[in-house]
């Protein structure tokens, strides 16, 4: 059987899967369809959390960045520490008290809590900006991954994926989500690890890759450890040593905290917490979704450093046993003829590798022509400079089984899982924003008396209108696209986190000082962006800089959003001790959600 269609039998039986369970789940209420009818055990919400959370940037992009960071690896590890970490602050400090509050959506909380219909809709805005940019990155996922496992064009693989959620998506609700994401999680996690433990076994004879990250290299005899063999071929070729720490330290602390408080301000993550039965049910549901989430994030280091070396060996097959450059480069009829070698002109017909005979000499050389050192041998032995043009991070996953020279049906699991990542968190987004829309934006203002069954109908045009939009948006990205990591966890870590902190644990913050504090994070943050767009991205490629010399006071926009929630908490708290108290049923509210009463079930409807 032929790749195509293994990853067409593949892909097909997922989607098959994921249409039946929306089907079987179909919601037939608002509860249902904004929070699953608050039935869902917390160990099932954990995973579907997982899923959620686990998006097209943590399957196919991270151990890209983590790869190919042109500072070394290390530095990237701000990535894994601050997405985890966002979940111990979610299960500390924000699930439990959301739930027991017992609502459907953040902006209710937040128009709930500081008594004020204003609130709410800065906090729809905020909701809607932080998911719109995040889901673009989403749908680009899906295109990207369809074009090149379904051997159609990225706007065709956006089309089918939008059908695809359109699916269960407006069918289930959260209902249907739900128990999606759980199925997608189990796709996800079989098809990044068993690729991972593959490698692992032939690089370094671990079964855990984990473990494998810090083994012996064995194709070399095991002399040495896997990290230190990669140290030496990239180093060899002029690239910065991959364990090297490069790292601004203030703003990579900045950068970590970023990227913790933004994951515990993720709208799409934080309802979540309202699908289960009790209160103590979401603090279990979080530390669950950490467990699942780790299983993918400890393997995600390995997986990027072990896809280093064997992309940077594959095009010098003499670094496997020895020096790399004391060998010849790959060769252009070696790539045209090796079975093996297929996968190469398979992703340059992508676009997301580039590669080019500079010199004529029938060979590609890949190093880094920017070091003098090596750029000395270059010239002395002909070279006419990097002749691997490009190498986008998001190749590094889906094409590593086919680098590592896998069984067929490894690939296609690997396909059917990077579109599981992919759809879950879109999904997830989706319902975010059609919730925010005909709840928050026309029950909560404007027509309050809507029906129960024309709130529904209502939650299902937004979500159609949502992917749509969202599906406009893949097809034509904006400017801004690049920098959406940084822009949605910005704005979530400067306005909706610190305005659920002060909620829950301050009675004096009023609404004049929480309206306030959010719109000064938003336009804080936002603005730093935007007047830094470009600077933090190194032009064609997609890879980040760390901290480039002209940032104010070193601070890269990926790191703003920790500056932008300490603005927020500033303002807050000045413009509130500038204005009246909060009324005492506001204050008896918030003594309600703090203090459990009964056995942790919810206290306020």
């Amino acid at each position: 059987m032929d790749q195509f269609t293994l990853n067409l039998i593949v892909v097909g039986l997922t989607f098959a899967l994921y249409i039946g369970i929306a089907i079987w789940a179909r919601a037939g209420s608002t509860a249902e369809f904004y929070a699953a009818g608050r039935g869902v055990n917390p160990i099932m919400n954990g995973m579907a959390t997982g899923a959620d959370w686990m998006s097209a940037a943590s399957f196919i992009s991270m151990a890209g960045i983590i790869a190919l960071a042109p500072a070394g690896g290390y530095t990237q590890s701000a990535f894994l520490m601050g997405w985890t970490g966002g979940y111990v602050l979610l299960a500390l400090l924000l699930a439990p008290y959301l739930r027991k509050f017992g609502k459907f959506t953040v902006p209710e909380f937040i128009g709930d809590r500081f008594y004020s219909g204003t609130a709410r809709l800065v906090a729809v805005v905020c909701l809607i900006v932080i998911s719109v940019t995040y889901v673009i990155g989403q749908m680009r996922g899906v295109g990207v991954t369809f074009s090149r496992f379904l051997e159609v064009s990225t706007d065709m693989g956006l089309y089918i994926g939008a059908a695809i959620v359109f699916a269960y998506a407006v069918l289930g609700g959260m209902k249907g989500i739900t128990y999606t994401q759980v199925a997608q999680y189990v796709v996800l996690i079989i098809a990044y690890t068993i690729p991972a433990i593959f490698i692992s076994l032939n690089l370094t004879g671990s079964f855990l890759p984990q473990l494998g990250l810090i083994g012996s290299y064995v194709p070399q005899g095991g002399d040495v450890s896997m990290l230190q063999k990669l140290d030496q071929v990239v180093t060899e070729l002029g690239f910065t040593a991959y364990t090297a720490d490069t790292s601004n330290m203030f703003n990579m602390i900045l950068f970590t905290m970023s990227l913790m408080i933004g994951t515990a301000g993720l709208p799409h993550v934080i309802i979540r917490f309202f699908t289960v039965p009790r209160v103590a049910d979401a603090r279990s549901s979080a530390g669950w979704a950490l467990v699942f989430i780790a299983l993918l994030y400890t393997v995600a280091p390995a997986v990027g450093a072990m896809a280093r070396l064997n992309l940077t060996t594959t095009f010098w097959p003499n670094a496997v046993a020895g020096n790399a450059l004391d060998g010849d480069a790959l060769s252009l009829e070696a790539i045209n003829s090796d079975p093996n070698l297929s996968w190469i002109n398979t992703w340059k017909a992508t676009g997301l590798l580039q590669f080019e005979d500079l010199n004529g000499d029938g060979k590609i050389q890949y190093y880094n022509d920017k070091n003098e050192a090596v750029a000395a041998i270059a010239t002395e032995r002909g070279w006419a400079g990097n002749e691997v043009t490009k190498i986008d991070n998001d190749i590094m996953v889906l094409a590593n089984p086919e680098i590592a020279r896998l069984p067929g049906w490894v690939i296609a699991l690997v396909a059917a899982g990077g579109l599981a990542a992919a759809l879950s968190t879109a999904a997830g987004l989706l319902l975010a924003i059609s919730s925010a829309i005909s709840h928050d934006l026309i029950k909560g203002s404007i027509n309050p008396n809507i029906s129960e069954k024309g709130e529904l109908l209502a939650a299902r045009i937004s979500m159609a209108f949502a992917i749509v939009v969202a599906t406009y948006l893949g097809l034509n990205p904006p400017g801004f696209a690049a920098q959406v990591v940084a822009l949605a966890f910005g704005l979530a870590a400067a306005t909706i986190f610190p305005a659920l902190m002060m909620g829950i644990f301050s009675k004096r913050i009023n609404k004049e000082g929480a309206i306030a504090g959010m719109l000064a994070g938003l336009v804080f943050t936002a603005v730093y962006i935007f007047l830094y767009l470009g600077w933090f991205f190194i032009p064609g490629t997609n890879v980040y800089e760390n901290v480039p010399a002209n940032h104010f006071f070193g601070i890269s926009p990926l790191s703003i959003g920790t500056v932008g929630a300490v603005v927020n908490f500033g303002v807050a708290y000045v413009i509130s001790a500038m204005t009246k108290e909060p009324p005492q049923e506001v204050v008896d509210l918030v003594e309600s959600i703090r203090i459990p009463k009964g056995a942790g079930a919810a206290t306020h409807h």
